[in-house]
């Protein structure tokens, strides 16, 4: 059966690894919502929290803007996913 959740029932997989490097960057989600809008992504700190939550689906776009701003490439925005058997 298909699914577009991971096992934890989170809708995205980058989320937490956003959080982490938000946070090593000593940058709020506000912070964060306006570097992502001077890259030229238009998002607010509502969604960046909903991303970071996994209350989000993140498009290919979104991550090409949130692996330019966190500095991170997009290998490490994706943390292996195990696939159930």
């Amino acid at each position: 059966m298909f699914t577009n959740k991971s096992s934890d029932g989170k809708l995205n997989l980058c989320g937490s690894v956003i959080a982490q490097r938000r946070k090593e960057m000593k940058k709020s989600q506000r912070e964060l919502a306006d570097l992502l809008q001077i890259a030229g992504l238009d998002v607010d700190k509502n969604a960046v929290q909903r991303i970071e939550a996994g209350k989000r689906f993140v498009t290919d776009i979104e991550l090409v803007y949130l692996s330019k701003v966190l500095d991170l490439s997009y290998q490490e925005l994706l943390p292996s996913l195990s696939t159930p058997d």
